[in-house]
């Protein structure tokens, strides 16, 4: 993949969206891309559909908790953007969240955030945002955690390999970060893990890339929380994967390495599905 040149970058009132900001600034100076920063909530009538049988008051009101989001999502913007040229304010559309899949398409790769279920702001979006967004937009994604700082990405990289299309897709996004990484490190699980590991290496190589092999073994039924403890046993500031290969139903009765790393991640993760 190319170097990202248009990056959309989803924005809301939460307590991290000055996080997301300064990565996105970050990477747009890194890639020479520039930055789309898109805030996308859920409305307050579709949050309290209650209000459409209040008074006009309550109306109001909703519509007033509508603007307060926007306008705090904005201050953010303005005060951790720190007046790059490089990011650009878009107002909302209309559509939102629903609209943002299609938004996406326009865009080279997508940087989010971890839902964080104790943040007051969780509520802006759909509990399934974040997992509906990577299935349907088909984009890469760039997703942040919801806790601790974040350093500069891609210095060490652990990529996880499967012989799926996610994963395929997953890796041809990252290489601007595997090219500039210091280590990059690549695990693989189950029977063919060596073969698979070796294919992918040769791989990387004729894009000018070095990894170190890690065959895993077989098939973990936690791989998702393998792939977290690997990752910060070798210091990983960045994993790689494919996500959502079985469908969104099977991982939510049966669990995955998506939902799980979704859920518990505790470092940047690339995604495409």
């Amino acid at each position: 993949m190319q170097t990202p040149k248009s990056i959309l970058l989803h924005l809301d009132s939460s307590a991290r969206a000055a996080e997301r900001i300064k990565v996105a600034s970050q990477l747009a100076d890194a890639f020479e891309a520039e930055v789309t920063c898109l805030p996308f909530t859920m409305s307050a009538l579709a949050r309290y559909p209650f209000a459409l049988e209040g008074a006009a008051e309550t109306m109001a009101v909703i519509l007033e908790m509508d603007k307060e989001c926007r306008d705090k999502a904005f201050a953010t913007f303005v005060a951790a953007g720190a007046g790059s040229p490089r990011l650009k304010w878009t107002e909302p559309l209309s559509d939102a969240p629903w609209g943002y899949a299609r938004r996406s398409l326009y865009f080279d790769l997508m940087i989010l955030g971890q839902r964080d279920a104790d943040d007051p702001a969780a509520g802006e979006l759909p509990a399934d945002f974040l997992p509906s967004l990577l299935v349907e937009s088909g984009r890469p994604a760039l997703i942040l955690p919801s806790t601790g700082l974040i350093a500069p990405i891609g210095r060490t990289v652990l990529v996880a390999w499967k012989e799926t299309r996610e994963a395929a897709r997953a890796v041809s996004a990252a290489l601007p970060w595997l090219h500039g990484a210091d280590r990059v490190h690549v695990v693989c699980y189950g029977e063919s893990a060596d073969a698979s590991l070796h294919a992918l290496q040769g791989y990387l190589a004729l894009q000018g890339v070095s990894a170190v092999l890690h065959p895993g073994g077989s098939e973990q039924d936690d791989a998702g929380n393998y792939l977290l403890s690997m990752a910060a046993d070798l210091g990983a500031d960045l994993l790689v994967m494919g996500c959502y290969g079985h469908s969104r139903a099977r991982e939510w009765v049966l669990g995955g390495a998506t939902r799980t790393i979704l859920q518990s991640m505790t470092l940047p993760v690339l995604m495409s599905h």
